[in-house]
């Protein structure tokens, strides 16, 4: 099922503890693109369709990477694309739009998008793996 675009900001502005909405769209862009970068195929397909659409549309064009980021990396670029950010600010605005994706996801498509990436993404989308405790 795909969130409303009211809702997906709502939980990401919630859980990011944002004063404007549209702090938390500047987050969710900027996370997303980067996310999209690092997602192929069938499952940054079914990622996007669990999504609003301009989040989607986000997703499915993202920015290119060169290479895969590690989680360290993927928040560094984060704060670089946020204005005003730090690698501290950065984590908490990853933190907020990756687990409103996540629960957007579900168990299943998850699994998917985390076996896509590098180790290290689970904390990062708020679902550590059992065991894997820093």
């Amino acid at each position: 099922m795909t969130l409303r675009w009211e809702a997906f900001l709502d939980q990401v502005q919630e859980r990011g503890e944002y004063d404007t909405p549209q702090d938390a769209e500047r987050a969710a862009r900027v996370v997303l693109a980067l996310l999209g970068a690092h997602l192929v195929g069938d499952v940054r397909a079914k990622l996007a369709a669990r999504l609003p659409e301009t989040f989607a549309l986000i997703l499915l064009n993202p920015l290119q990477a060169a290479e895969p980021l590690s989680p360290e990396r993927f928040v560094r670029a984060t704060a670089a694309w946020i204005e005003g950010a730090t690698e501290k600010t950065a984590v908490w605005d990853i933190g907020a739009v990756l687990s409103t994706v996540a629960d957007a996801a579900g168990d299943d498509l998850m699994e998917g998008v985390l076996f896509q990436l590098p180790p290290g993404y689970d904390v990062l989308f708020g679902r550590p793996a059992p065991g894997h405790r820093p």
